[in-house]
């Protein structure tokens, strides 16, 4: 008897954490629909994610990105545009010109454009894939509006950096939160750039998957926001937050696919602790969270607080706390754990932790919903400013810490603690994205996609 093939996907993630994690999600969601995904990444990340799923149905391959052989994942930036312009665009065409390999789709992040353009000229299909909250991508798309009215320069620079954006069907944004203002001018120059191209190339797209919910907005803003395309060539698939697919496809990673070893001990610690009294802090993984000098403050005005809390901070940030504080915290009062990375769904479900003092990464945002955690935001690059504007002025489940002193943490940390209406904002906001109709809508759109694709 002849064995049909499973179609394959071949799936481009961008390289980082935040982006990895939900195209590997992704793929999950296409094996229990009759697919073979293949998921390719750079040799550092390749090697973490393959080894801990390798029974799932998902193929793993890697792709040299150039770079020296090194332990560490790639988190240059401008490095890692280098790569996916110049190196990577080669290994994918000579995958999918092979005769024999059968694939239905090439699924690229939107931040990965390069395949989209690989993918073109091999005649393949494509979908993007956004990998973040929707409404940051509706931001980007609207570049080009924001260049022709001058809000923005054509090198990205806000015209009147005081004066507040007013874009369709998003809440009042300062110039500030604009995704590609991060670093340098020369800097956000490149970014502005990338975006640009990227826009280039997401215009041949028919279909874009979003590891977002649609009802992200609340009735107050436009009703216009449930129209599927509102004028985009691509149709929009909501298939996220990607948290729901396990439930939908009955299927789950085997091990959280981190790129750095998980310090668990930390969930003995937090088993001593008293219910809902740890302050959990995490400022995620791309990029150095806030620098020496604040995150000296912050531990400073952690431990004036007096409450039990734990920081996930990388050794290197760790270099940052003052002299004698790992001591006199972790030790001398007991106080306080600091680890350098931490299973952090399954600390956000400790029913110890009370609040998440967060850089609002989507996925972060995400997993606190599930876990019905309060957020005290401290954006610090990229989506994550949109993304704040979303937890603190349209879901009102977190507020905005303008600054890590000790009165301005002290703030923070009770004004979330005493918002008595916050934890019913915050399941009902759970219910709408992660309840049993937003588990229906992401069954939907996974079978229209795989429809239009076959």
């Amino acid at each position: 008897m002849k064995v049909t093939q499973k179609p394959k996907i071949i799936c481009i993630p961008y390289p980082a954490q935040g982006h990895v994690t939900p195209m590997l999600q992704l793929a999950l969601g296409f094996v229990s629909r009759g697919f073979c995904p293949v998921v390719m990444t750079p040799e550092s990340i390749h090697r973490r994610i393959s080894t801990t799923n390798e029974d799932l149905g998902i193929t793993f391959l890697a792709l040299s990105d150039g770079q020296e052989r090194s332990d560490a994942p790639p988190s240059d930036f401008f490095s890692i545009e280098n790569s996916m312009e110049n190196i990577m665009p080669s290994q994918l065409e000579r995958l999918l010109l092979e005769e024999d390999v059968g694939v239905a789709c090439v699924v690229a992040d939107l931040l990965a454009s390069w395949a989209i353009r690989v993918a073109d000229r091999c005649g393949v299909p494509v979908a993007g894939f956004w990998a973040v909250m929707f409404a940051a991508y509706r931001v980007i798309e609207a570049i080009p509006e924001l260049v022709r009215t001058d809000i923005v320069s054509r090198k990205g620079c806000p015209r009147q950096p005081e004066k507040p954006l007013v874009l369709p069907e998003q809440p009042l944004l300062s110039a500030g939160d604009l995704p590609w203002l991060i670093g340098t001018p020369a800097a956000q120059k490149g970014r502005f750039k990338f975006w640009q191209r990227s826009l280039e190339r997401i215009k041949s797209l028919r279909w874009i998957l979003a590891n977002s919910f649609k009802e992200e907005y609340n009735d107050e803003f436009s009703e216009d926001f449930n129209k599927e395309n509102n004028g985009r060539n691509a149709q929009i698939f909501y298939v996220g937050p990607l948290h729901n697919q396990a439930a939908t496809s009955n299927m789950t990673l085997t091990k959280n696919p981190s790129f750095w070893k998980e310090d668990r001990s930390c969930l003995d610690w937090l088993q001593d602790q008293k219910p809902n009294s740890v302050i959990y802090i995490s400022f995620g993984s791309w990029v150095p969270p806030i620098g020496d000098s604040k995150i000296g403050t912050l531990a400073l005005a952690l431990e004036a607080s007096g409450r039990p809390f734990l920081w996930t901070l990388n050794r290197v940030w760790q270099e940052g706390l003052p002299p004698g504080f790992v001591h006199r915290v972790t030790i001398a009062k007991n106080q306080g754990k600091i680890v350098s990375w931490a299973p952090q769904v399954e600390v956000l479900n400790n029913d110890s932790v009370s609040c998440y003092v967060t850089h609002c990464g989507w996925n972060s945002i995400m997993e606190a919903v599930a876990s019905s955690r309060r957020l005290v935001c401290y954006p610090v690059a990229g989506d994550q400013f949109v993304n704040c504007k979303y937890v603190v002025d349209v879901w009102k489940i977190g507020v905005r810490m303008s600054g890590f002193g000790e009165k301005e943490v002290e703030d923070g940390l009770r004004k979330v603690m005493e918002d008595k209406e916050m934890g019913e904002r915050l399941k009902k906001l759970r219910d709408r994205a992660m309840g049993s109709e937003a588990r229906l809508c992401l069954e939907r759109n996974f079978t229209l996609f795989k429809d239009v694709i076959r």
